[in-house]
């Protein structure tokens, strides 16, 4: 049975300003790939073939970064979508691209462990209309929860004040036609969206069969800086150590671990302990690069400390005075030691940023 993908990469990322005042949060770097890559990796090692994009309709970021999906060995089409209206409104959008055929809705800023092919064949074992993929966690307030009796879902609620399990509905979700019956036939919630929860209530409510899986490995919705910081993590244990072309390491250096340098980037006078990666071009100097980071293209680390942070690309780091730590810098930001006296400390900050200093 072909299947077709469905990625959702709109929404403003309000949780992720600054970053996402200049960046779409899908194309935030995670081990210094785009997080929308993940998505679009996950649809296209399931053999899928097609898969359509929900992009904001006032910029053509998205397709600018990704292209037309050859790279991944399927066809990319962009569904424009006119203001952020709820995940239900990203599905009945797509109607016209999907029709009549299964698919997948992958949310573009989550990421799990494994691959979604499971899933598909789970989908395809049960004769269900929808599948659903379920996460346990700490805040289930936060998502889309599942009441479950008898091992079925009898009800499903977005954002409970009070959860009926500590189940969330992961950004997985799997689909015959009859998904558009239901979008089509609920109306906006009080915050004015189109609830994907409530689409899934409806297929409850009137007959269809809903499956679901435990996500057994680890599944993150990317919404947030600190989520970002353990998605990279996972994806840094998880990737194999190797060394690209042009990469320099002097002989007073220490590199050990699971390190990936990518192509031209300089090691000098430094220790890299892994897991990190090293991005295209980065230069690191008297430097000592901890576990869990990611360093992005670029990037100049002087005389500086940091760990289990992502630094996106053309950063300079220069004679921080203190070990940089659990941080996400945007592009071209600059943290240097200033000259002169009186010491001290300046900043230049953008809306909503945070900084805590010692």
């Amino acid at each position: 049975m072909n299947f077709k993908a469905l990625i959702a990469s709109g929404g403003r990322g309000t949780r992720l300003r600054p970053i996402t005042h200049t960046q779409n949060k899908h194309l935030i770097p995670i081990a210094n790939k785009p997080i929308l890559h993940y998505a679009i990796e996950a649809a296209a090692s399931a053999g899928i073939k097609e898969i359509g994009i929900v992009i904001n309709a006032d910029s053509d970021e998205v397709p600018k970064a990704i292209g037309d999906g050859r790279r991944w060995g399927t066809k990319i089409t962009y569904i424009p979508q006119d203001s952020p209206s709820g995940l239900a409104h990203v599905v009945r959008i797509a109607e016209p691209f999907i029709g009549k055929d299964n698919f997948i809705f992958y949310l573009g800023d989550n990421m799990v462990v494994g691959g979604v092919k499971k899933y598909l064949d789970e989908f395809q074992r049960s004769g269900a209309n929808c599948f659903l993929a379920l996460a346990k966690v700490k805040d289930p307030e936060r998502f889309g929860v599942p009441e479950i009796r008898n091992g079925e879902i009898v009800r499903v609620e977005e954002k409970p004040r009070e959860p009926k399990s500590n189940y969330a509905v992961a950004g997985i979700y799997i689909y015959d036609h009859h998904i558009f019956e239901a979008v089509n036939g609920i109306v906006p919630s009080g915050r004015g969206e189109l609830e994907i929860s409530d689409a899934h209530q409806y297929l409850i409510d009137h007959g269809y069969k809903i499956g679901f899986s435990e996500i057994t490995g680890w599944w993150k919705d990317t919404g947030k800086p600190l989520d970002l910081l353990e998605a990279n993590r996972l994806i840094l244990e998880n990737t194999d150590p190797h060394i690209e072309d042009g990469v320099e390491i002097d002989p007073h250096s220490d590199v050990a671990g699971r390190v990936v340098l990518q192509r031209g980037c300089r090691i000098i006078g430094s220790k890299v302990r892994g897991p990190a990666i090293i991005g295209e071009g980065a230069v690191i100097v008297n430097s000592y690069i901890g576990p869990f980071t990611s360093i992005g293209a670029g990037t100049n680390v002087s005389n500086s400390e940091v760990e289990y942070s992502i630094v996106l690309r053309g950063c300079r780091i220069i004679d921080a005075g203190m070990r940089i730590e659990g941080s996400l810098l945007g592009n071209d930001v600059e943290i240097v030691r200033a000259d002169g006296k009186p010491r001290v400390q300046r900043f230049m900050i953008g809306d909503q940023s945070r900084v805590e200093v010692a």
